[in-house]
């Protein structure tokens, strides 16, 4: 009953409707996705520049440890200090940030592509009513975020307590290492052990990719009638569109029956077909049809010929192959160019014997030459 109605959300989104959502914020987004990009590159960037700031961190407290007289009772000395900071810790930071924040750009547009929105960015009073909060916190989508949660502690918690268990003696053999040695293996420990934790939420992100990239293509499915109201609004109303076409098709033959008194010979089938010819060298090098029509409107092409002394010559498998070949306004096919010179010489020389300027011409040939490919 609901499909009957068109109220469920059965079709396909359109194009338009695509553009729409994205230019809405509405695109398909990984959470999961992102965090897992920028905290397995925070863990490859720790250990890749860990141990260059690890040794700038030693040096710089080693410094800090060691002024003398001097150097405590003269501000400007802070200066160098600063100076020492800048040379251990600059490049490595700048690297290390730099990886994580292309990482947390590719990991939040992997999915959906790189979108921006003004609509999405703009204060929404709906965010801020704590009815639709708390409708939200206890809505399936807050169901499907406390399932994810569960499993990212299990999962993350359970390899945990695996990493310990690998790293158990290394971390405990660190309280025997000299400085700044064990400094740089803590990092380094860590940084694996990191690297481990967030490798697990691949897990997390392999399920809930798919699972968002499904759900909002599900949202923007459209009913029945939403398509219908969008090729309306898109494409005009239907009804509309015919009366117009109909009303194109009205003008286009009143512009070609005006022509028809101009033609200099009209080919028929001559009951169905009809075709109006003019042959004027200053406009075209070969005759161009004026006008053509079948049935009702041949009749009345022939009719207008013949009230405006037009030659009409039958000439049923010629006028077949010009309608089918030709439009109003085009030169005729060059293949079929033969056959309508000898119509259109016989016209001539009809016209002349007429006026007493010539003899009479002999009739007609009935095989005209025309081609095989153009015989309908």
């Amino acid at each position: 009953m609901a499909e009957d109605s068109g109220q469920e959300k059965t079709e396909e989104p359109t194009g338009k409707k695509i553009e729409e959502s994205k230019k809405k914020g509405q695109i398909a987004r990984s959470k999961e996705l992102g965090t897992m990009f920028v905290l397995i590159f925070s863990a490859i960037s720790l250990l890749m520049y860990g141990p260059e700031i690890g040794k700038g961190l030693y040096n710089i407290m080693g410094r800090m440890l060691s002024l003398n007289r001097n150097e405590t009772y003269d501000t400007t000395k802070m200066f160098s200090v600063w100076g020492t900071v800048a040379d251990a810790l600059l490049f490595p930071m700048a690297m290390f940030v730099f990886i994580i924040v292309l990482a947390a750009f590719i990991g939040n547009t992997l999915l959906g592509g790189f979108n921006f929105s003004w609509q999405a960015a703009a204060p929404k009073a709906s965010k801020m009513s704590p009815a639709k909060g708390i409708k939200r916190m206890l809505g399936p989508q807050a169901g499907v975020e406390l399932v994810k949660s569960i499993l990212k502690f299990v999962v993350v918690a359970g390899f945990a307590i695996f990493l310990i268990n690998t790293f158990f003696d290394e971390i405990l053999h660190l309280s025997v290492e000299s400085a700044p040695g064990n400094i740089i293996h803590a990092l380094e420990i860590l940084a694996w052990m990191f690297l481990g934790l967030t490798c697990t939420l691949t897990i997390i992100a392999a399920i809930d990719a798919p699972y968002q990239s499904h759900k909002h293509h599900k949202e923007l499915k459209m009913t029945l009638q939403e398509v219908k109201d969008e090729y309306k609004n898109s494409e005009g109303d239907p009804q509309i569109k015919a009366r117009i076409r109909q009303t194109q098709r009205q003008m286009s033959q009143r512009r070609m029956m005006q022509d028809v008194p101009d033609a200099d010979v009209v080919v028929t089938n001559p009951t169905h077909y009809s075709v109006a010819l003019k042959y004027d060298t200053e406009r075209a090098g070969a005759p161009i049809v004026v006008a053509k029509g079948v049935d009702e409107m041949a009749m009345q092409i022939r009719k207008i010929a013949i009230g405006n002394e037009v030659a009409i010559v039958e000439s049923p498998m010629l006028t077949r192959a010009l309608y089918h070949t030709a439009e109003v306004g085009e030169q005729i096919p060059d293949q079929l160019f033969t056959a309508v010179a000898q119509v259109l010489a016989y016209v001539f020389q009809l016209k002349r014997f007429q006026k007493g300027r010539g003899k009479r011409p002999t009739k007609l040939n009935k095989t005209l030459p025309i081609p095989d490919a153009y015989k309908y």
